[in-house]
């Protein structure tokens, strides 16, 4: 086991050491100038030479591999640099902006796969052939959805239509539902469509025939010895799937006008703050590479077929 950790750390870090030199390459490929947009407004009555010393200040000026290496030194002192547009260090928005976005993308991932395991067992159970079909044809709809209008229609049915959840000064719990929803609907989709798959395939499997033999109800060998048997592919592809609540939640957080990473970085984007966009690309490396760590160390408690090899290389 310390010898899989030790890997999975080391493949960790070349894996950011790469999110970052794309993402540092491809920020600075961008045509246009963060300094220059928010700095060469006639508003402010600049000269060139006092741009030129701001520019010298953000250390724009510097040739691009000293840049490069000055900005993966300060990351790796916990530094992001600072914002052009905010005029803060990157730190302090990520402070002020990461805890909504990770709560949202925590509860819309908790909820994706409670509707995920509803749906299939919903699927797996029905009594009839129609039902069965039509419930394993939700996850192809659901995952066709784009996020942005699935959140609109959500405002226009159970704020507008039904005046279930308010928009206007609702309670904190109010504010989460239909963002959470929003978020959870199509990453459910996919979790469900290889759960019922995983669940058919486990069905067939010899040690299912003995236990339905012993006089087991159908339910109760689902859960107790087919699920398990059946949640190794979900696992990985949740972990898989943690980019998409990132991407989803900066369209979910500008539609419900909240304030997180997704406005953050709608802002970063379009005054091309490029040190703000770096520290979020990075900061969605570390998320994804840390989920599926722990899916790589859960996943032997999960398959006993996996600690095998996981003790040969201890």
């Amino acid at each position: 086991m310390t010898r899989l950790l030790v890997s999975r750390i080391g493949q960790a870090a070349v894996v950011l050491l790469l999110a970052f030199t794309a993402s540092f390459l491809l920020l600075q490929a961008l045509p246009g100038d963060a300094i220059l947009i928010k700095y060469q407004n006639p508003e402010m009555g600049l000269t060139p030479e006092q741009i030129a010393e701001i520019r010298v200040l953000y250390g724009a000026d510097a040739p691009i591999w000293a840049q490069y290496g000055n900005t993966l030194w300060n990351f790796l002192q916990g530094s992001f640099g600072y914002s052009v547009q905010a005029g803060v260090p990157v730190n302090a928005l990520l402070a002020t902006n990461l805890p909504p976005t990770l709560r949202l993308a925590s509860l819309g991932l908790v909820f994706a796969v409670l509707i995920a395991g509803v749906l299939a067992f919903a699927a797996t159970l029905a009594p009839f052939a129609w039902l069965r079909n039509l419930l394993q044809s939700l996850p192809a709809l659901m995952i066709s959805v784009p996020v942005f209008w699935l959140g609109i229609m959500l405002i226009q049915i159970f704020s507008f239509r039904l005046r279930l959840v308010p928009i206007i000064n609702p309670s904190e719990f109010q504010a989460l539902i239909l963002p959470v929803a929003t978020l959870a609907l199509p990453i459910a989709a996919p979790l469900a469509q290889i759960l019922i798959r995983s669940l058919d395939e486990v069905q067939t499997q010899p040690f299912v025939s003995v236990a339905r033999a012993k006089g087991a109800s159908r339910p109760w060998v689902l859960w107790h010895h087919v699920l398990r048997n059946a949640l190794l592919p979900v696992l990985t592809i949740a972990g898989v799937l943690f980019g998409e609540l990132l991407a989803g939640a900066v369209v979910t957080e500008t539609v419900f006008g909240i304030n997180g990473l997704g406005r953050v970085t709608e802002q970063a984007v379009s005054y091309q703050d490029t040190a703000v966009l770096q520290a979020i690309v990075i900061l969605a490396a570390v998320g994804f590479v840390l989920i599926n760590l722990v899916v790589d160390l859960v996943a032997p408690l999960i398959d006993a077929r996996l600690k095998n090899p996981v003790g040969a290389s201890a």
